[in-house]
């Protein structure tokens, strides 16, 4: 908004150096852009514009009288109001020959028009002068009238060629289908059902808060115009200027939100400046058409909120000078001292103000920010304990990165070619109007971004990469879903003086696995998957229990090594392996605990007994199957399972293999003897060869 320092000052009379006025206009809250020298009026004193930046909430500032009472606040100084209020119509929708009908009350609730009888030519110097310095052209003395209210009062103004009208009506109404308009920069416009136009008894006229029709534009040879001033909605001029890709004056200052009370006083600023100029004369009687009666808000404003809020005390009587500078009414409900009480009716341009909290930053603008002192509000509430899944999230992050992985954020849209590896393309969630092929489809699993972070980094010479994410994933029929996942590749331990490097391989990854679902407060176990994307001897399913009841089990997700098909497609080398694994989080949340995760149990009091076992298996056995027979034939006792070795070849029979495995057994109780831990392994032998046809070595 260009504030001309001039037209200001007629607006109130204040003489401080145009450093001055933009230094208040700063403080106020507006940001000042620039400030530019122009030349004096009739060889008059130096003059200026000031470049203000006007935050959306404040769309009453666009134009100069809302601007002038701030700086009448800011200096205690007089304002001079420009209108002179019209009287009061006798018929709100007739004027002479002249009817309005406002078909759409939602999005047009007032229109105001007035007639007037005119002679087209330049305007005065002066007032072509006012529009240059505020960046708008001189067309002719009428247009530029409109152009000058609206810089004004902040309202947008149109004049109709009441001749080239098809009869003396104007209709506000929707566009009906397959309906046009030429606007005013010569481009024909198709319309929709969801546009308002202003109409006459045939055809749109004007698109309603954007811009006028050339067939009704004011020309040199028009002898009498219509004036027409309304309050429109937001959302529908915001959809036809966006929609038509049409952005005007008007449209910039109705999708902010307009002052429902500046049609009138636009129109009888209009007017008398018509007169005022020599401009034509205006006819008696004016429209003044509203659909409803417009609301008149109240909003109550307590002395002691002034002083919890801010944190020092403001004198009652600026308070009531500041918002008297303001234009709110003022009903004092309360008189005490240190706790007035009032009532402030919001004048009908401050469409901002609607609860005590904006009444008071009124205040402290006025009174100045830096007043504020910097302390910080006292706590009269103890925060929150956060949530469980806030908690769980922290926890996974912690865990993660103290495995090595360092945490990627990667897009949350996808390309669809980089999904369909992973999901079904029936889960697919595409997107309407995507950016580009790359981001088509919302990702239904977060491995496709860590691939291709993964591919990322070893372009850049990173042979070793670990990373993990902790976000959402989207598919059809299932909704967001909180996940984490992590790749792997290069090496799971770096090479150092003591001894070189080891690949990374499936049981660092299902390890990694098994340590997360531990700090959640669960179990996990590894069964047969074999997921597409997946190396068919190299993957499994997650199923997990709760730590402290093992019966009830959920599968949350895979783990395993990519395909070296997939590997290639995202651009590594697809002879070196890469582990993934991704568990959807969400599905296990009820079972999540996490405050056992630091606790200590005393070293054991009796010694262990140690057992190893070869056996020959089948050598498609999952080891986990092998595992969960063991547990369910051992007793209580049986503290660990581990395989130690895993032998295929000379002196095994084909499709079969050796494993052997150290079985740990110890009592909290008592020394356990030879023959109890005997009977144990007897049983788990039994067991292994009537599951799994296992036989010792």
């Amino acid at each position: 908004m260009k504030v001309l320092v001039s037209w200001l000052r007629e607006l109130v009379p204040v003489q401080a150096p145009v450093s001055e006025l933009a230094h208040a206009f700063h403080m106020a809250g507006f940001e000042v852009a620039s400030v530019e020298d122009v030349p004096a009026e009739d060889g008059g004193a130096p003059d200026a514009v000031i470049d203000l930046e006007i935050t959306a909430n404040r769309p009453d500032c666009l134009g100069m009288i809302s601007l002038a009472r701030e700086i009448a606040i800011w200096f205690d100084a007089p304002f001079r109001d420009p209108v002179v209020p019209l009287s009061t119509p006798a018929d709100p929708a007739v004027a002479g020959d002249l009817r309005v009908t406002i078909e759409n009350g939602a999005a047009c609730p007032r229109y105001v028009a007035a007639l007037a009888d005119v002679t087209i030519g330049p305007s005065p110097a002066w007032l072509a002068r006012r529009l240059a310095a505020v960046g708008i052209r001189s067309i002719s003395n009428i247009v530029d009238i409109t152009n000058y209210v609206m810089i004004e009062t902040g309202q947008a103004l149109h004049a109709f060629d009441y001749a080239k009208l098809a009869g003396p009506e104007l209709r506000i109404r929707n566009a009906r289908e397959h309906e046009k308009v030429t606007t005013l920069d010569g481009q024909e416009r198709k319309l929709l059902p969801q546009m308002l136009v202003i109409a006459d008894a045939a055809v749109p006229q004007a698109l309603a808060g954007v811009m006028g029709g050339a067939a009704s534009e004011v020309s040199s040879a028009t002898k009498t115009i219509v004036l027409e001033a309304a309050y429109f909605a937001p959302a529908p001029v915001r959809f036809a200027s966006a929609r038509l890709g049409l952005e005007t004056e008007a449209s910039y200052r109705f999708r902010r939100g307009a002052d429902p009370g500046a049609p009138p006083r636009a129109i009888a600023r209009a007017c008398a400046l018509i007169e005022q100029i020599g401009a034509g004369r205006v006819r008696a009687g004016w429209i003044d058409a509203q659909a409803a009666p417009l609301p008149s808000p109240t909003v109550t404003l307590n002395e002691t909120s002034v002083q919890r809020l801010l944190g020092y005390e403001v004198d009652a009587r600026n308070i009531e000078r500041i918002f008297r500078g303001l234009g709110f009414t003022n009903e004092t409900m309360s008189a005490a001292p240190g706790a007035h009480v009032w009532r402030f009716g919001v004048p009908s341009w401050r469409v901002d103000v609607h609860r005590e909290a904006d009444l008071i930053e009124e205040i402290a603008r006025h009174e100045k920010y830096d007043r504020i002192p910097t302390t910080f509000p006292p706590l009269t509430l103890t925060p929150p304990r956060p949530t469980l899944r806030f908690e769980r999230d922290r926890t996974a992050r912690q865990v993660l990165r103290s495995a090595g992985f360092s945490e990627a954020v990667t897009f949350t849209f996808i390309e669809r070619t980089a999904a369909t590896p992973f999901v079904d393309e029936a889960l697919l969630v595409s997107l309407a109007n995507p950016l580009s092929e790359k981001f088509a489809v919302m990702r239904p699993s977060l491995l496709p971004g860590l691939i291709d972070a993964v591919a990322h980094n070893r372009r850049r010479e990173q042979r070793d990469v670990r990373l993990f994410e902790l976000a959402t994933r989207m598919r059809r029929g299932d909704g967001e879903r909180r996940v984490a996942a992590w790749a792997w590749s290069g090496s799971a331990v770096p090479t150092n003086w003591s001894g070189g490097a080891r690949p990374v391989d499936i049981f660092d990854i299902t390890g990694a696995v098994t340590t997360l679902c531990g700090a959640l407060g669960l179990t996990a176990t590894f069964v047969p998957a074999a997921p597409a994307f997946l190396h068919e001897q190299s993957a499994a399913a997650v199923r997990v229990a709760r730590a402290d009841d093992g019966r009830d089990t959920r599968d949350i997700g895979i783990v395993g090594q990519l395909t070296p098909e997939i590997v290639e497609a995202r651009g590594l080398p697809g002879h070196e392996p890469v582990f993934v694994a991704e568990l959807d989080l969400d599905a296990v949340l009820d079972w999540t605990s996490l405050g056992d995760r630091f606790v200590t149990r005393p070293l054991p009091r009796h010694p262990s007994s140690v057992r190893d076992l070869s056996i020959s298996v089948a050598a498609d056995l999952p080891a986990g199957a092998v595992r969960d027979t063991i547990r369910a034939a051992a007793p209580a006792f049986l503290e660990r399972i581990a395989e130690f070795d895993r032998y295929q070849g000379k002196g095994v029979a084909e499709g079969r293999c050796s494993l052997s495995l150290r079985l740990t057994f110890r009592a909290a109780d008592r020394t356990l003897t030879d023959a109890e831990v005997q009977q144990a392994v007897d049983a788990i032998v039994a067991a292994l060869a009537a599951a799994h046809g296992a036989t010792l070595r």
